[in-house]
């Protein structure tokens, strides 16, 4: 029985769970990779956590499974000891490992009292003594030490611990320690872990997963860009506070393979702060003492006199240093890649610097580099891989010893790197070392910050806004979104401002990009998740632990959404649609100043309730739509504005090609009462509603009877949507008919107000009166500010001009870098057009061939066909007769849930979204072919005449 329990437990000491386990789930071999050792640690850095922790699981069951297998067929605990002894030299002679995990659950089964003490005591020594080889050794000598005071009377016990401690000491030197391997090794095998023990922690390598709180942004962004695949040296990082010691005794160097020791400060590197300059790197590091003096010296400058003033001035808390340590890598050529231009801030320009050599030269501010602009369109990166399409070639400008080719592929780089910061704009500093481009360090261009973008605020409210407007819109809709926000953020949403996620730049409306970014990983979402909903965007995954921490607030947000129907039938009975039907039964003319203000303050009071549906209630259709995977060709638009209002002229115009123009006179009138409240554009209360000008609906009712009327596209085949999509949609058509309607109410109390002020000569014109911001027009009406009404005229004249000014540039800039914009141009940035092929977003499947019909503005009069395709700056429900008069639709903005989508599709029209400057590029009486589905537009001739 003895020589059968010995047995077994050397086979299963030498069975290679652990090898097993790892090639399973990663398909890497450990006898393959790093030293060769098959151990728990190992598995650890090579396989992920995961892997880690079942092969902990795997040795455990092992050790414990020895010890109980001796406790049960040999009375002796000695012999327990004994087949923990077997277990090891089965690991260490067959199965690639040294047994410690083996040894410590197999002790803590045998004896909990002497496998406790050990480790109290030698934690403590660890602690005092910081040393990792003495601390490993240390364990080995306390085992038979603890077992003599504790079993002073068992000999045979004594001497089987005492054969086991020598054992594993053995072990101890005849394996090798992944670390224990040389740095030009690690260089050699960018995929090699290197892990050094110090009593139960290990020294950190970019090959884990590391957070910024403990190790800086630096290292956490190296470590973070080596998992996504791209090329970062090897590295190792120090944190703040921990012992250099087993950093020194385990790293080796010397004058072929030198070491290069930099800076990872916690607060260095971040969105607010980059720190560039204030502290200390060192490069050529070619023996120990130098490596040694380096990393000190890398340390001692957190407190120089400059990084402090400079933490104080960026409001950085004090933290400490930590230290990375990095192979160096032998440039043939380096340099800084910016992935936006941080000078002129606009336009798709890569900035590149760069010189032969090192990077040290082109940061270092003593030498002029090389300067390359390279030109990559938003669309330009799409492929999962870094490395730039073989065939492709981008326009650049610049020239000198750098090769273009390496150039064009360091932009590329860097705007790959951008896309996957979810846009942030990067400071890339880059070296090539004849084969391979390593990325030395990534960080946020801090002056490029915040990132404030058109995307989706150029579908939410577009065009040119004046200050009344502004001053309606941006309340409501900040508001609403910070109460959504701290339904999930609760406490923690405190100090945080909401009006920040929305601004102006140039009379064009921006939504703050990252700040609605942070709000959602704050929220354990990703940061791209209103693009996902509102756009199709790419669905990043989601911090683990921010997601677990916001459960509860998210589950609240959901349960709000899930009775979102119900709660709001219940305020559109009880609340909208009283309040509607009284303020369409006043008579605005007589009411005074003061009951006007009135009127507004309610109004307003019911379109923040509105805009929380407003809000809701689209991305409550889209996530479930984007859950069920619905087409949106089978969706029924019945309900949505845009679509009700075109059907019912179409019936109209057909009524009026069998009865005549007199006979459709009453049905016009019922048409105006019903969707007078829409215009160009509906969340802009400065524009004129359809109501207020009869003669534009009677010449839509006009071109739709001249023309034959397409099918509607309902459904798709006869399929239908789950139920639930369905209602949200038709939901969000209810919704908007609400809020358009309050939105048309309150146009009209200003336009009412602004024509008894007139009159007053308080205003030249009513018009005036939306270059006052709604604040200042309380004050005016409760005669609080009597400066304020001398100052109106000169106040109003400057805003008009400013506005008149914006409105006269052919283009605002997309996104704007930091808070203070470009000044508009009237050209388009240099080598961004293309020649012959545009590229959007499909939003109406489908191929047109047709001549381009530019339309800027509704009140613009072109003639549209079926055989026009009809470019536009955006869309808006208003648009919508326009829009399904044509034969193909561009839009410079929306995406596939915008107005102009939901009207393609509905009369089965191709359209493509989201191509910047197609008003400009393209030229009216052009012939082009668009491809909805794909999304491309093809430039077939030159502009006619």
């Amino acid at each position: 029985m003895l020589v059968a329990v010995l047995l077994g437990c050397f086979g299963l000491g030498a069975l290679p769970l652990i090898r097993w386990l790892t090639y399973a789930l990663t398909r890497k071999d450990l006898t393959k990779v790093g030293s060769g050792n098959a151990s728990v640690s190992a598995a650890f850095y090579h396989g992920g956590q995961w892997v880690g922790i079942l092969a902990v699981c795997s040795e455990a069951m092992k050790g414990i499974a020895a010890v109980l297998l001796a406790r049960q067929f040999l009375t002796d605990p000695a012999w327990e000891i004994v087949a923990l002894i077997a277990l090891v030299a089965g690991r260490f002679w067959l199965g690639g490992g040294a047994g410690t995990t083996n040894v410590v659950w197999g002790f803590i089964v045998h004896d909990w009292r002497i496998a406790a003490l050990t480790a109290l005591i030698g934690g403590i020594g660890f602690t005092i003594l910081r040393e990792r080889q003495l601390g490993k050794y240390g364990v080995l000598a306390l085992l038979p030490l603890l077992t003599i005071l504790l079993h002073p009377y068992q000999g045979e016990r004594i001497v089987a611990v005492m054969v086991l401690s020598g054992l594993m000491a053995l072990v101890y030197r005849r394996i090798p320690d992944d670390l224990d391997l040389s740095a030009s090794a690690a260089q050699k095998e960018s995929k090699q872990v290197f892990q050094f023990f110090r009593g139960d922690r290990a020294l950190l390598s970019l090959d884990q997963r590391l957070s910024a709180e403990k190790v800086g942004q630096k290292a956490a962004t190296l470590a973070q860009l080596r998992q996504w695949g791209y090329p970062v040296p090897m590295g190792w990082v120090l944190p703040p506070g921990d012992d250099p010691a087993p950093l020194f005794a385990s790293l080796h160097t010397d004058g072929d393979h030198p070491l290069v020791v930099r800076s990872s400060a916690i607060g260095e590197d971040t969105e607010s702060a980059s720190a560039a300059g204030q502290y200390e790197s060192f490069l050529n590091i070619t023996s120990q003492p130098a490596l040694e003096q380096a990393v000190l010296r890398c340390q001692s400058s957190y407190n120089a006199a400059r990084a402090v003033q400079y933490r104080q001035r960026q409001q950085i808390a004090e933290s400490g240093m930590a230290v990375l340590v990095q192979p160096q890598v032998q440039g043939a050529f380096s340099g800084v890649a910016f992935s936006r231009d941080p000078i002129q801030r606009q336009g798709n320009a890569v900035l590149i610097e760069a010189l032969p050599g090192g990077a040290s030269a082109v940061v270092s501010g003593r030498v002029t580099p090389e300067q390359y602009r390279v030109w990559l369109a938003d669309d330009a990166v799409q492929a999962e891989d870094w490395r730039s399409p073989t065939d492709s070639s981008f326009p650049m400008e610049g020239e000198g010893e750098v090769p273009p080719g390496l150039i064009q592929q360091v932009a590329y780089l860097a705007r790959h790197l951008e896309q996957r910061f979810h846009g942030v704009p990067q400071d890339v500093e880059w070296s090539y070392d004849g084969q391979q481009i390593w990325i030395l360090q990534s960080r946020p261009i801090t002056t490029l910050l915040p990132i404030w973008t058109r995307k989706i605020a150029a579908e939410v409210i577009p065009g040119f806004i004046p200050p009344l407007t502004w001053s309606i819109n941006r309340p409501l809709t900040c508001g609403v979104w910070g109460e959504l926000f701290t339904v999930v953020l609760g406490d923690r949403a405190q100090g945080l401002d909401f009006t920040e996620t929305a601004t102006l730049h140039h009379s064009a409306a921006y939504f703050n990009a990252s700040l609605l970014g942070e709000l959602f990983r704050r929220m354990g979402l990703p940061p791209e998740s209103l693009e996902f909903l509102t756009r199709g965007a790419k669905f990043s995954k989601p911090p683990l632990r921010s997601t677990l921490r916001n459960v509860p607030g998210l589950l609240r947000l959901a349960g709000q959404e899930w009775q979102l129907i119900t709660t709001f039938r219940a305020e559109d009975q009880r609340l909208f649609q009283p309040h509607l039907a009284e303020l369409q039964a006043q008579t605005l003319a007589t009411l005074t100043p003061e009951e006007i203000q009135q009127r507004i303050d309610l109004i307003l009071s019911l379109l923040k309730r509105a805009t929380y549906y407003n809000i809701l209630a689209p991305l409550s259709f889209a996530l479930r739509r984007s859950l069920f995977k619905v087409d949106e060709a089978m969706l029924d638009n019945t309900y949505t504005p845009e679509v009700a209002s075109v059907r019912a002229l179409r019936q109209l115009a057909a009524y009026m090609q069998q009865a005549g123009k007199e006979a459709i006179a009453p049905g016009v009138e019922q048409f105006l009462q019903q969707y007078g409240y829409l215009s160009d554009v509906t969340t802009d209360i400065s524009v004129p509603r359809w109501r207020e000008n009869p003669d534009y609906v009677w010449n839509l009712i006009e071109q739709f009877a001249s023309s034959p009327a397409a099918p509607t596209a309902n459904g798709s085949n006869g399929k239908t949507p789950p139920k639930t999509v369905q209602q949200r949609l038709n939901l969000k058509g209810r919704v908007a008919e609400v809020y358009n309607q309050l939105l048309a109410e309150l146009r009209w109390s200003f336009v009412a107000l602004g024509h008894q002020w007139s009159q007053t000569n308080k205003l030249a014109q009513p018009e005036d009166l939306f270059f006052v911001s709604n604040e200042e027009i309380q004050r005016l009406i409760g005669q609080t500010d009597s400066e304020l009404a001398t100052q109106l005229p000169d106040l109003i004249a400057a805003r008009k001009e400013q506005w008149e000014r914006d409105r006269q540039v052919s283009q605002v800039p997309r996104l704007v870098y930091g808070n203070t914009p470009p000044a508009l141009r009237q050209i388009l940035p240099k080598h961004t057009k293309p020649t012959q092929q545009l590229r959007g977003l499909g939003a109406s499947i489908g191929i047109a061939e047709g001549t381009v019909v530019i339309l800027k503005r509704l009140d613009d009069t072109p003639t549209i066909t079926k055989g026009s395709i009809l470019v536009v700056p955006y869309t808006d429900a208003g648009w919508a007769p326009a829009l399904a008069q044509a034969g193909g639709i561009i839009s410079e903005v929306g995406g596939r849930l915008s107005h102009g989508a939901i009207v393609a599709r509905e009369y089965g029209i191709p359209a493509v979204m989201d191509i910047a400057h197609a008003t400009e590029w393209l030229q009216p009486g052009q012939r082009v072919r668009i491809d909805g589905e794909t999304g491309i537009v093809e430039v077939l001739d030159r502009a006619e005449g």
